[in-house]
């Protein structure tokens, strides 16, 4: 029975969300882990308001698979866009990348 148990237990944890599209406040609770925080956004609307410590990966550009292939899959990142759209397809394809846990700021920057 205690193994049935632990399998079941083993079953549920490995079925964890990947990817989490989470509000301001989780969002900002989740800066304090200092996990990479990356906005998705062209460089133009970068370079108008971004947050703060965020790395530009524009998701519209040509080599942004092999740019974010680039990054440490093992580590949680944050990621976020102008209202959603980009961020959830980009944490959707690093999820089929194999990283283990991204994080999406709902709303995106017109949230924050």
């Amino acid at each position: 029975m205690k193994k049935l148990i632990l399998l079941l237990f083993i079953a549920c944890a490995q079925e964890l969300p990947i990817v989490e599209t989470v509000e301001k406040v989780t969002f900002q609770q989740l800066m304090e882990n200092n996990y990479p925080l990356i906005d998705v956004r062209t460089p133009q609307e970068f370079q108008g308001g971004h947050i703060e410590n965020a790395t530009n990966i524009d998701f519209n550009a040509a080599d942004f698979t092999d740019k974010i292939s680039a990054l440490d899959k093992e580590t949680p990142f944050l990621i976020y866009c102008a209202v959603g759209g980009r961020s959830a397809r980009a944490a959707s394809l690093m999820k089929s990348l194999g990283f283990k846990k991204v994080y999406e700021l709902k709303g995106g920057y017109n949230n924050w």
